[in-house]
């Protein structure tokens, strides 16, 4: 009998540790140099909603999330978008065809939320599944504690704008395509992205290499 449990035992170890959990993406260190001029970026800003299939590779990632409210001033947790009393509210996760993460800018990781492709879920339009990648931004209000009154909202908003505008500067610079999007369903995907109350879905925006 107590040979049987020991195996039983050995057994269970194997399973569990066969059972490999879902692994952080740890992303290269963002090239913060270089690029388009400023005046050339703003002359070929635009949306674009055609995308090929073609992946995004981890060292643009990086950089673009940079780009987008990463650390500028590193000392001083200073970010490249301005945020009303530097509440720094604004949360950002990446859907891609491997999963859905949320980016953790402190230590440059993509932190696993759902293991599936889950891009389709983040807004009504069909472009939206073939993006390579879909950024959904997301306001905590625990940075508020709690409070969410009309003229925040708007603050929010605003925020979110400086996000997304460094994107679409970004890809302007470095060839990919993007755009801003307000259609989605709020509560389905926050059920996607496991939002707990404090949370709320602002605005989506996809990017990918040109079709």
């Amino acid at each position: 009998m107590k040979q049987f449990s020991m195996i039983f035992l050995a057994f269970m170890v194997i399973a569990i540790s066969g059972c490999a959990q879902p692994k952080e993406i740890q992303l290269p260190d963002p090239i913060i140099t270089g690029g388009m001029p400023l005046m050339d970026a703003l002359k070929n800003r635009k949306s674009a909603r055609e995308f090929s299939d073609k992946n995004i590779d981890n060292q643009t990632l990086s950089n673009l999330l940079w780009a987008a409210f990463g650390y500028n001033r590193i000392d001083e947790k200073k970010r490249t978008a301005p945020s009303a009393n530097n509440k720094q509210e604004i949360e950002i996760y990446c859907a891609m065809r491997n999963g859905l993460f949320l980016w953790n800018p402190d230590r440059n990781v993509l932190i696993p939320i759902v293991e599936e492709d889950v891009r389709a879920k983040t807004g009504g339009q069909d472009y939206v599944a073939a993006a390579a990648l879909n950024l959904i931004y997301v306001c905590n209000n625990d940075v508020y504690g709690g409070g969410m009154s009309d003229s925040r909202k708007n603050i929010v908003y605003v925020d979110t704008g400086y996000i997304s505008e460094n994107v679409y500067l970004f890809c302007a610079s470095t060839g990919l395509s993007t755009v801003a999007r307000g259609f989605f369903d709020p509560v389905e995907l926050s059920k996607t992205l496991s939002l707990p109350d404090s949370k709320w879905v602002v605005l989506t925006q996809s990017i990918g290499y040109p079709k």
